[in-house]
């Protein structure tokens, strides 16, 4: 009888944590670490076993799953782990990084003998919590039957890119996915905002586009979050999301591509953080809308 797979997660935040939570539900063996213990230590009761360095974090693992704030977090905490890093280690990268930053992990895994895979997922904290994730994965063909099971157990779909993992081609699909999830965000905030300042009841704006084109689910849920005054906890914080904001206005610039919208959504971000919303739903936008 073959042991099961044994499972490093590095971040156990919003996205971590319940990823971690769901990998020792399918059985698999989890070690998880964070830079805030006190954080991680509720995974105990789910299976998962909580240590207190990444360096033990890996010792052993099969496959190493990093999802942290950004590409030079991710960097500091593979560095603390790298004296137990095995050559041939899975490094399942799928910390929203940027372009230059997926670089530079490709370098570090390049240097330490990683089978680096470039798997940024799409979903916020209730899919992270359902195990409905969709994992967008770059890697290695030969590698893809050990990560099945890590995958099948974050996500309900797996979309291989490629086998480049150190071209970033996963982490490039998921910043033009995160361009439009933004550019809805935004949208959703100011059409909020300025029906509040005209003195229109966002109920009617939203009975108005109610099943057309004009409509989405992804309106829906952002509008109720401001209309429910539910902003926490964040399904996805407005720091993090003027992180992305910033990453993937970089990644244009490198392209050859000016986008003005994503622009000046960062500062949107920005601003809203400046007023105390950081740590909110990223729905939060909508503050940045009030002169007041």
């Amino acid at each position: 009888m073959t042991s099961p797979t044994t499972v490093t997660v590095l971040g156990t935040g919003i996205m971590g944590f319940a990823m971690a939570r769901n990998l020792a539900r399918a059985g698999l063996s989890v070690r998880a670490w964070n830079r805030s213990h006190a954080k991680a230590e509720p995974l105990a009761a789910h299976g998962v076993t909580v240590v207190d360095t990444p360096a033990e974090a890996v010792t052993g693992a099969d496959v190493v799953v990093t999802m942290l704030y950004d590409g030079p977090a991710a960097l500091d905490v593979m560095r603390s782990a790298a004296p137990a890093l095995r050559p041939g280690t899975v490094w399942a990268q799928s910390t929203t990084a940027g372009l230059d930053g997926t670089a530079v992990l490709a370098d570090f895994a390049r240097e330490h003998g990683l089978v680096l895979v470039d798997a940024p997922v799409l979903g916020t904290r209730r899919p992270a919590e359902e195990g409905t994730l969709t994992v967008l994965a770059a890697g290695p063909e030969e590698i893809h039957d050990t990560l099945a099971p890590v995958f099948d157990a974050i996500g309900s779909r797996t979309v291989w890119i490629g086998d480049d993992a150190a071209g970033g081609a996963a982490t490039r699909l998921k910043l033009v996915i995160n361009s439009w999830v933004l550019a809805v965000t935004h949208g959703t905030a100011e059409a909020l905002a300025l029906a509040d300042g005209l003195g229109v009841d966002p109920g009617r704006f939203l009975d108005a586009v109610a099943g057309g084109p004009l409509d989405m689910g992804y309106l829906r849920a952002k509008a109720g979050l401001l209309r429910d005054d539910a902003l926490t906890p964040p399904s996805f914080a407005t720091t993090t999301a003027e992180k992305d904001a910033r990453l993937i206005v970089a990644a244009g610039e490198a392209a050859g591509v000016r986008l003005d919208v994503a622009a000046a959504g960062a500062e949107r971000f920005r601003r809203a953080i400046e007023a105390g919303h950081g740590d909110e739903d990223m729905a939060a936008s909508y503050f940045a809308s009030l002169t007041k």
